[in-house]
């Protein structure tokens, strides 16, 4: 594949977010339900018209895309995987919209200063996720047997999570803190939107730039289990990067139009781990076994509908019987 469809992807990538940040949010405000809403419908529509260019793009095999793995990947099975991966990505990222909402508390950041932060961290989170994606492809490319150790991950992961209870986050203890509070002072106050300050000729962090450098790193944690999710549903390098930028991007915009109501949805979980375990499984059993892409989109958005129609069921039951009382 040429590098033109790469260098045209991330010219986009970084025009939309200096459209957002440069033009349409230039000045710090609170994101309301509405807006965060019609943002997030924004960037699902993005990721649907670029899914209808993968399906060109490969069916036509566009300066080379679709043959960089060894044989000519169509744009119907193409089009496919960017979407099954894309609600894979989008999915999982529904547990770290937990983590942001609790590092977001414990620092009681204003929220019109959470935009930016969430921002920045989005920025972060495409590199990061970049450099693991091309690891873990050259990694299965490399050693045949890689694919099992990532579905095994997956099994696990999903394992773990099933039977673990929902901790709660201490970030003042988080040892990236501490290790930033060993060489750069903090303020006990914001100032404004900046991440740094100088007072009487000395530099501070301000608790929005700690606040930044958890989101981050948690991110970093979450790749390890996102990334593997995506190898189980595609191989293919341009396929892998762009679909989970996209479930990036939006990222930002779910987290305020589900801030409110995160706590509603109480059987994703349930769901979450169904589709790791899923993943892993055909992970595990692809050179035995093939589970068609079709089939893999079907189940996965089946777990998701019954994840959170299930959750809005009993919340409706329980608010019924609350009023009763």
């Amino acid at each position: 594949m040429s590098l033109l469809p790469w260098i045209g992807f991330v010219a986009l990538v970084v025009s939309l977010l200096a459209l957002d940040l440069g033009v349409l949010n230039r000045r710090s405000h609170a994101i309301s339900a509405p807006e965060a809403l019609r943002w997030t419908l924004l960037w699902v529509a993005l990721a649907l018209v670029w899914n209808t260019l993968i399906y060109f793009a490969y069916e036509q095999h566009w300066l080379g895309i679709g043959e960089t793995i060894g044989h000519h990947l169509s744009g119907k099975h193409a089009a496919l995987q960017f979407l099954s991966a894309y609600v894979v990505e989008e999915s999982l990222s529904v547990d770290n919209l937990f983590v942001m909402a609790l590092i977001f508390n414990f620092f009681a950041v204003p929220a019109a200063y959470q935009h930016k932060v969430l921002f920045l961290g989005i920025l972060g989170a495409v590199v990061f996720r970049g450099i693991f994606i091309g690891a873990g492809l050259a990694f299965i490319n490399w050693f045949t047997w890689a694919t099992y150790v990532f579905g095994a991950l997956l099994v696990f992961t999903a394992a773990k999570l099933l039977v673990s209870e929902d901790a709660n986050l201490e970030p003042d203890k988080h040892p990236l803190v501490r290790l930033l509070r060993r060489y750069v002072p903090i303020t006990g106050e914001y100032h404004g939107d900046r991440l740094l300050v100088h007072i009487d000729g000395k530099r501070f962090a301000t608790p929005l730039c700690v606040a930044l450098a958890l989101i981050e790193s948690s991110d970093i944690v979450f790749a390890v289990d996102s990334v593997p999710a995506v190898f189980g549903v595609t191989h293919d390098p341009f396929i892998a990067f762009t679909s989970n930028v996209f479930a990036i991007l939006g990222l930002r915009s779910l987290y305020f139009a589900l801030a409110a109501a995160m706590n509603a949805f109480r059987y994703m979980k349930v769901s979450l781990v169904f589709v790791l375990g899923f993943v892993g499984v055909k992970m595990l059993i692809a050179h035995y076994l093939h589970i068609d892409t079709v089939v893999s989109l079907a189940v996965i958005f089946s777990a998701l509908t019954i994840g959170v129609v299930a959750s809005l069921i009993v919340n409706r039951r329980r608010r019924v019987n609350h009023d009763r009382q």
